[in-house]
């Protein structure tokens, strides 16, 4: 049978409609995932500790081309100046009690590291760490979104990251510099939209023509959750959000955006305090929102501490409730992030990408024994 051009271009539309609409949002997308480090320097802030212009370690992930499936991934020590910086390894040792150098042998991601970028053109995600974290804390993340079609870009806020480094020195944690770094975070989420702007504009860069800067969200766990939501309220460009275990901004008492909210019960960091206070501004939004409240999550179910220290604790291994003292075993941390995973995508293509292929599982409450789940 002759299939003209109009025809055949239908039963194409056709065929990948169905294909859409049989996958989950909780499965990797269609694109092979490829990840690179970018140092950018912000030569408009001067960073009061290094009395220098702002320097930021940032990490890309990006949907590849078909070129990198079955690639090599990238290594857990990539992150980390190849595992070789011994200030960096004695830092890492004490601030997350694991040896980077067994690290390599069991962290498990799907990126490749610097693989050609797939065709198309790609909405924007910034992801911002916890206070003391690090930009590749929640890779399971990252790789996620990015193998359904998003460029997600994760800085490391420098001072406030458990330790980064730039042009091969390594700058440690400021512990005294939390109240800059309230200040410092939301701006370095909007240098990061400035900066792949450029990108996206610089026919020498990988990104050229590949981000779609009118589609842009944020999201972060715990200071990085902070982050999303101070962001969201001084950057007009950002159009969705979505925090995790975040800390509300005292100022702030609403997203003016589109909100997916996330929640951990018996989290044990940011306290029924902290809760409470990310319930209220749940309640305050008046854009649409969404909230997913993990009964036994802890504050680190977010990230990717399970890979990391599987026995940390507040999130990872067993701990104490925060609600009645009692001994607690923590909600499988594999299983939240197949579900934040999910909401995630189903989140961000309704309201970056305008796609109702997943409203259904957005509208819904997907493990009712495990999650406490609100729409309005």
């Amino acid at each position: 049978m002759k299939l003209y051009g109009w025809t055949l271009t239908f039963v194409c539309a056709v065929l990948c409609s169905l294909r859409v609409t049989a996958e989950s949002p909780e499965s990797p997308g269609p694109y092979p995932v490829g990840v690179t480090t970018i140092q950018m320097r912000d030569e408009s802030r001067t960073d009061p500790a290094l009395n220098a212009p702002r320097p930021l370690l940032v990490e890309v992930w990006y949907p590849a081309a078909e070129s990198a499936r079955g690639g090599t991934p990238a290594k857990f020590t990539d992150f980390f100046m190849g595992g070789k910086d011994l200030q960096m390894n004695t830092i890492l040792t004490i601030a997350f009690r694991f040896n980077i150098a067994e690290m390599d042998k069991h962290f498990k991601t799907l990126a490749i590291r610097d693989g050609e970028i797939a065709d198309g053109k790609f909405p924007l995600l910034i992801f911002s760490h916890g206070n003391g974290g690090m930009r590749s804390q929640s890779t399971f993340w990252c790789d996620h979104m990015a193998s359904h079609g998003y460029i997600v870009v994760a800085p490391d806020h420098t001072r406030n990251a458990c330790a980064t480094s730039f042009e091969g020195k390594v700058i440690p944690y400021d512990k005294e510099g939390r109240g800059q770094a309230a200040l410092d975070r939301p701006k370095d989420v909007s240098f990061l939209i400035d900066q792949l702007g450029q990108l996206n504009g610089d026919a020498k860069s990988r990104f050229f023509g590949k981000v779609d800067l009118e589609n842009i969200g944020v999201a972060g766990h715990s200071f990085g959750g902070f982050t999303a939501m101070a962001a969201a309220a001084q950057d007009p460009r950002i159009d969705a959000i979505a925090p995790m275990a975040g800390v509300v901004p005292e100022s702030i008492t609403a997203s003016p955006r589109p909100l997916l909210l996330f929640v951990a019960t018996e989290d044990d960091t940011i306290g029924e305090k902290g809760n409470a206070g990310a319930r209220t501004y749940f309640e305050a939004t008046s854009a649409p929102k969404y909230l997913v409240e993990f009964k036994d999550g802890g504050h680190y179910t977010f990230s990717d501490m399970d890979q990391i220290n599987p026995n940390w604790g507040d999130g990872a291994g067993s701990g104490t409730r925060i609600t009645d003292g009692q001994p607690l075993e923590y909600f499988s941390m594999e299983k939240a992030h197949t579900l934040t995973n999910g909401y995630s995508t189903a989140f961000f293509d309704k309201f970056l990408k305008e796609e109702s292929a997943w409203d259904d599982y957005l509208n819904t409450n997907q493990l009712a024994q495990a999650i406490v789940y609100r729409k309005k």
